[in-house]
């Protein structure tokens, strides 16, 4: 094999025995420290009992056979045998759990639980009727689609189409139970002076976001490719005119060019004091 250190091309597994939500997270977020190799990545869920991680084996060790390097495994394995079976692939394994349960345990005093899935799983379920219900908020008040329940939002978040608004409003209520409606502030809307008339009423609420025109003008010319929706002198426009309103109304704002949905869910959480449900 070659030396480990050396490819440019590496596999990644991320392996669990639940949803394998939390090993993938956590080992992508490790990944984005390492620049100039492409890491080609697996998500292996529910590998709960013997075979299945026999399976997952034979995958590992045939990807470091084809790649002639040890691929990198994360796992958030619960299940002892199934865990010592994944410890002998071929393979850099890295146990999110035993890296930092043992320590827990001695410094709680308290034996962990042992029991796979419950980082994704119902759990308590007032925080898992929370989530439904912010979700189906978000998606029954999306863009601007009614506007009679503005009154039961925890945040209304406004901005030219194609900002960032849908994915935003869906992120702050599936992981954090946020009711968040959207509105598109539209062309016609910039007309007039004054904020649309269904915010008027809920000033308090609205946060704004605004983003470049250059990245706008690629967004919408994916979407409308050569129409006027897409120009760059449209996009400037519009993103012009809605900074415009943002700054006479006194409405918080971010720009949302180079922030993924978590870093806007999490600046929108912080500089509008929203309470999370779960």
């Amino acid at each position: 094999m070659n030396d480990v250190n050396s490819p440019a091309r590496r596999s990644v597994f991320f392996i669990s025995d639940g949803t394998g939500i939390t090993a993938e997270t956590l080992g992508r977020s490790l990944l984005t420290q390492f620049e100039g190799i492409a890491f080609q990545k697996t998500r292996l869920p529910f590998v709960d009992n013997v075979e299945k991680a026999g399976m997952a084996v034979e995958r590992i060790n045939l990807a470091a056979k084809s790649d002639g390097c040890r691929p990198l495994v994360f796992s958030t394995l619960i299940n002892r045998e199934v865990r010592d079976i994944v410890s002998h692939s071929s393979a850099l394994v890295i146990d999110f759990f035993t890296t930092f349960t043992g320590a827990m345990e001695a410094e709680l005093g308290v034996s962990a639980s042992q029991v796979a899935g419950r980082s994704h799983g119902m759990g308590s379920y007032d925080a898992y009727t929370a989530r439904i219900g912010a979700l189906n908020f978000a998606l029954n008040n999306d863009d601007g689609a009614t506007t009679r329940n503005y009154a039961m939002a925890d945040v209304i978040i406004t901005g030219v189409s194609r900002c960032g608004k849908t994915p935003t409003s869906l992120y702050l209520a599936l992981q954090y139970g946020i009711h968040a409606a959207n509105y598109p502030i539209t062309e016609e809307d910039l007309d007039t002076p004054r904020l649309p008339a269904a915010l008027q009423p809920y000033r308090d609420k609205l946060f704004g976001l605004t983003i470049d025109p250059e990245r706008l003008q690629q967004i919408r010319s994916e979407r409308r490719p050569d129409s006027r929706y897409a120009t760059l002198s449209q996009c400037r426009m519009e993103v012009a005119a809605v900074e415009e309103i943002y700054a006479r109304e006194h409405i918080r704002f971010l720009n949302t060019t180079t922030m993924s949905v978590e870093e806007i869910a999490a600046s929108i959480i912080l500089q509008a004091g929203l309470k999370r449900r779960i």
